[in-house]
């Protein structure tokens, strides 16, 4: 390839649309242009480093005896109402009305699909196990599209799914596809964590998260350097913090005036914030109210209250619905309210003493609540969020916190498919048993936004090399200078030779564009073809990650070039 006939528009200037790095610089750099809000269509460069991350992909699930194919995009509404996704799985499935008044959606996931397939053809323990995969794009309704190829409403993944025939043999699928997960991104040049992870709207599994440490990340990533704990913030689960015990104190109701922050309250009373209980409240997809309190300085965890009270959704409560059970808006508290409210109370505030909560009456709060004596019947579970300090749930040492990007996750799904939609085998002695299935899938779209988000400078991307669109650029100086277009022509071939993708840089313009450009497109490796070298018959290797730079003869520098590579 030769960039006069590469089609890779750069722009010199950062469009006002774009928010994180990854955004910026596809743009930038000629990889993507936007169609429509969540909706971009890939160009040539971004289109060469897809197809490396999925040849990667393919050759690491090939190796586990994963098998490709190819699931439809369109899938009928029938399918997912015999697994109860239909009504649940809420606003990002895309759906749609065929001529004939049948319901389908854009395929966000395809359990349902592999799940029909595999009941229709597999009949009995023999043909177990079965590792079947697809990549392909997805399609979700996001209610904000952003960040680029981060968040979009059509993007490309890796889908696979394991059917066993029992517990064992998905143990074994499991760690088969976590091995060739951590080889994949190992592969791609990615700084990552396998994190345990919630199970979300796939399933209430055990699954794993792989997510790209960078700044820029979505998720907030909790581990420990004492031990080898890893995990989601949303998933980390945490034991009540148990405070020496007090003497019990009448409970007492005072009047604390236009209180309704929690910090309002603490510096009203004199009292330190962890000695006051926080209300949030929600309310679920059947608008019923639920309570959720947390400790003064804690913060609740949406996912695990949403798991502990069987939401599909929660939302910040309307005033008249908290009205409704007897609540007040900032002066919130277990004790008065209807019992048509679901109110769950976090472990830890359950082991508080002589603490401030709401009264459930304007500008009122109560003094000396002890939970265990004056809350009643309440659901009592862990629903705070993990903080960095917080002692590590496997050792007890302080956890760390980072940012990182979810590329890959893998689910043990069980049963929770196969027993909806009766996919069984016939076991060794002839009984019919549901098949046991595993999850496995990687963004790949998204893989690519994360390499950028954790690998880029100033000037532009700095992409590993065996994801890179192209692994060498040759930049000769003067591409009008026929001796510098010859040495330039044999470089080129030389690297072809030996298996390195390269790019000959053959334009007519300005050294200094064509040089802007490798550093903004990010190719690992740049070879300048110098009048200043010619006569000593070397060119100037240099490396775009740490920019050093060498000097090497012509007849070498493949070679050269081919060893550096394999440490970019």
């Amino acid at each position: 390839m030769r960039t006069s006939k590469l089609y890779a528009p750069t722009l010199r200037q950062t469009p006002a649309e774009a928010e994180v790095p990854s955004h910026q610089l596809m743009l930038r750099a000629g990889f993507i242009r936007k169609v429509a809000g969540g909706v971009y269509t890939y160009l040539p460069l971004a289109w060469r480093t897809l197809r490396k991350i999925e040849q990667i992909i393919r050759e690491e699930m090939e190796a586990k005896d994963g098998q490709e194919l190819a699931l439809p995009i369109v899938q009928p509404a029938e399918l997912w109402k015999e697994t109860g996704r239909w009504e649940v799985f809420g606003e990002e499935m895309f759906r749609l009305v065929d001529r004939h008044n049948r319901e389908f959606c854009l395929g966000p996931t395809h359990e349902e699909i592999i799940t029909d397939l595999v009941r229709n053809e597999v009949r009995s323990y023999k043909q177990l196990p079965l590792l079947l995969y697809q990549i392909q794009n997805k399609y979700r309704d996001e209610i904000r599209p952003r960040f680029g190829l981060m968040r979009g409403r059509e993007f490309i993944m890796k889908d696979a799914y394991s059917f066993d025939k029992d517990e064992a043999g998905l143990d074994k699928s499991y760690k088969d596809m976590y091995d060739a997960y951590t080889n994949i991104f190992n592969r791609c040049g990615l700084t990552f964590r396998p994190v345990e992870a919630d199970g979300g709207a796939i399933g209430n599994a055990t699954t794993h998260e792989f997510t790209v440490l960078a700044e820029t990340g979505e998720s907030d990533i909790v581990y420990c350097e004492k031990c080898d704990y890893a995990a989601n913030a949303e998933k980390s689960e945490l034991k009540p913090i148990v405070v020496p015990a007090e003497e019990e104190l009448p409970l007492e109701k005072v009047n604390t005036p236009g209180t309704k922050t929690i910090e309002a309250v603490a510096e009203f009373l004199n009292t330190p914030i962890e000695k006051n209980i926080k209300a949030v409240i929600f309310q679920n997809e059947k608008d019923q109210v639920i309570c959720a309190f947390v400790r003064g300085d804690h913060e609740v965890n949406d996912v695990k209250l949403q798991n502990i009270t069987g939401a599909i959704t929660l939302k910040m409560a309307e005033e008249s619905a908290i009205r409704a059970i007897g609540g007040v808006p900032g002066f919130m508290s277990p004790i008065g309210l209807s019992k048509d409210a679901i109110v769950v109370v976090d472990a830890t505030v359950m082991e508080m003493h002589n603490a401030v909560c709401g009264a459930n009456e304007e500008d009122c709060h109560y003094k000396n609540a002890n939970p265990k004596r004056d809350f009643g019947d309440v659901i009592v579970a862990d629903i705070r969020l993990i903080a960095e300090g917080d002692p590590c749930p496997h050792c007890g040492a302080p956890v760390k916190m980072t940012h990182g990007i979810e590329v890959g996750q893998v689910f043990k799904l069980g049963i929770k498919y196969s027993k909806a939609l009766g996919a069984t085998f016939l076991d060794e002695n002839g009984k019919e048993k549901p098949l046991i299935m595993g999850c496995y899938g990687i963004g790949v779209s998204r893989t690519m936004a994360a390499a950028i988000e954790q690998f880029h400078d100033d000037n532009g991307i700095i992409w590993p090399a065996s994801i890179a669109p192209f692994e060498v650029v040759i930049v000769p100086i003067n591409a009008k200078d026929e001796a510098q277009m010859q040495i330039a022509e044999k470089l080129y071939a030389d690297m072809k030779n030996v298996g390195i993708d390269v790019l000959l840089d053959d334009r007519k313009d300005r050294a200094g564009v064509k040089f802007k450009d490798a550093d903004l497109i990010g190719y690992p490796v740049r070879i300048t073809v110098s009048p200043k070298l010619l006569d000593a018959n070397e060119v100037e290797i240099k490396v775009r990650r740490d920019g050093a730079t060498s000097n090497v003869k012509v007849d070498d520098c493949a070679q050269t070039v081919k060893d550096m590579l394999k440490n970019l």
